[in-house]
């Protein structure tokens, strides 16, 4: 096996899906090799129950059908999160539904919750080494017959004994009518049917309104979710991006998702007055950012993007600038970072 140093730029020059396809493949036959230095301690965070070496963890979307949880968390990620998964299979939008937006350091995508459903993605996590991995489970509906009150409390059931917790995906632009269960009358329907022993985040979208946001928290608060994952891709087009691809249809994620994101996740901390749990998402490829979630109210944050263009060199590199920017502020742990900037 190549090192990685080596193996990303021939990656680069694959088509998008193809690369992480085969990427999915290495890391489930254990050929993409394994992060073994210890976490600087100041790492240690405590959440779901558990304790995680480091915040940092996979979002949703890059191992759909938890086939290769075991590979990714031999890497140095605290948790990973596999999903989205429906009820039914689905083979997801038609190709190619996979674009890099390389001088932006971003990716559309418009991939349609493709997977393997959910009798598949039981079995594979049924595999996966909890005593090594914290767990999420993340969760959608099929685009066609889908019923969303019934739905998603059947994902939940079905998850639950296999994860640390659980993640109700309701903004994924992929799925026609999806971001219409952000409202507060569909969000309160939703939740009102989940029942779960474990902890229940909701991931919102990066376009939602101020009113918008103060609903959802709301409508969070009262149906007893533990937090928020702010934020999955936007449907917004800065004007400032560069490449050819920038007008193909789907959500934008990486570095440009960077400041709306954290100014959504700062407003939404201040919000919650401590209520909620806030993972933050979107746009992290360097300590800093990682860093600037957390000063804005996340206790966890979460990659892909950056994760995708720079593999897994980058893990290493996010944990130990951590490590150092947090002693430098003089903060004894993440758990005192958190929501410091504010």
């Amino acid at each position: 096996m190549l090192p990685p140093s080596l193996l990303m730029p021939l990656m680069r020059r694959l088509d998008p899906e193809t690369a992480h396809d085969l990427s999915l493949t290495a890391l489930r036959l254990g050929l993409a090799g394994a992060d073994t230095t210890p976490d600087d301690p100041i790492l240690e965070t405590q959440a779901f129950g558990r304790t995680l070496k480091n915040p940092i963890g996979l979002a949703a979307g890059f191992d759909k059908n938890a086939a290769a949880v075991n590979g990714l968390g031999r890497l140095g990620f605290g948790f990973v999160e596999a999903g989205t998964v429906t009820l039914r299979p689905q083979p997801g939008n038609p190709k190619p539904r996979l674009f890099r937006l390389t001088e932006d350091k971003a990716v559309i995508n418009r991939m349609g919750f493709n997977n393997e459903g959910l009798d598949v993605f039981l079995e594979n996590l049924e595999r996966v080494d909890r005593r090594r991995v914290v767990l999420g489970a993340n969760v959608g509906i099929n685009k066609e017959g889908a019923d969303p009150e019934r739905d998603y409390p059947t994902l939940v059931n079905a998850v639950s004994p296999h994860a640390d917790y659980i993640t109700i995906n309701i903004s994924s632009p992929n799925t026609p009518g999806l971001r219409d269960l952000q409202s507060e009358q569909r969000l309160a329907a939703i939740l009102s049917g989940i029942s779960s022993p474990k902890p229940v985040f909701v991931k919102i979208a990066p376009d939602l309104s101020e009113d918008g946001l103060e609903a959802v928290i709301s409508v969070a608060v009262q149906h007893g979710v533990t937090g928020l994952i702010i934020s999955n891709t936007t449907i917004a087009r800065p004007a400032t991006l560069k490449s050819p691809f920038r007008g193909e249809t789907g959500g934008l994620s990486g570095a440009p998702l960077f400041a709306p994101s954290t100014a959504m996740l700062a407003r939404a901390y201040k919000l919650a007055g401590g209520r909620l749990m806030f993972i933050g998402a979107g746009g992290i490829s360097a300590p800093e950012d990682a860093l600037a979630k957390i000063l804005a109210g996340a206790s966890l944050v979460q990659l892909y993007t950056g994760f995708a263009y720079q593999g897994p060199a980058l893990l290493p590199k996010l944990k130990t600038g951590l490590a150092v920017l947090l002693r430098t502020l003089g903060f004894a742990n993440v758990a005192q970072a958190v929501g410091a900037g504010t």
